[in-house]
């Protein structure tokens, strides 16, 4: 098992909110952007265009708006894990702070 990856926005937080603020921002403007569409079977299909494979389905709006939202959130660790350029959203660009690692060395793919 591998154990859990430390991420440290920089420049540094000496109160370590920083950085958690601008995510939750970027989140927040990301949701803001979502499509839905209703499905012929009743159902709901959401996506964040801004967001290329970020795409959720549910049984209601309600569901499918969380789904999407646990989505984009699984996208964001990925893209910010391989150092990968995140759309700029809402005037909120991530790629200002990229993390660094601690721990566990990135690993270069490609």
């Amino acid at each position: 098992m591998r154990p859990p990856l430390s991420i440290q926005l920089r420049p540094a937080d000496p109160i370590g909110l920083g950085g958690n603020i601008m995510l939750i921002e970027y989140i927040d403007k990301a949701m803001s952007k979502a499509v839905y569409d209703k499905l012929e079977d009743g159902s709901f299909s959401g996506k964040i265009p801004k967001c290329p494979g970020v795409i959720a389905f549910g049984e209601t709006l309600y569901q499918c708006e969380q789904e999407l939202k646990s989505s984009l959130e699984g996208w964001l660790i990925v893209k910010i894990r391989y150092g990968d350029k995140l759309p700029v959203i809402g005037r909120v660009n991530l790629n200002e702070r990229m993390p660094a690692f601690q721990g566990e060395a990135a690993v270069v793919h490609g």
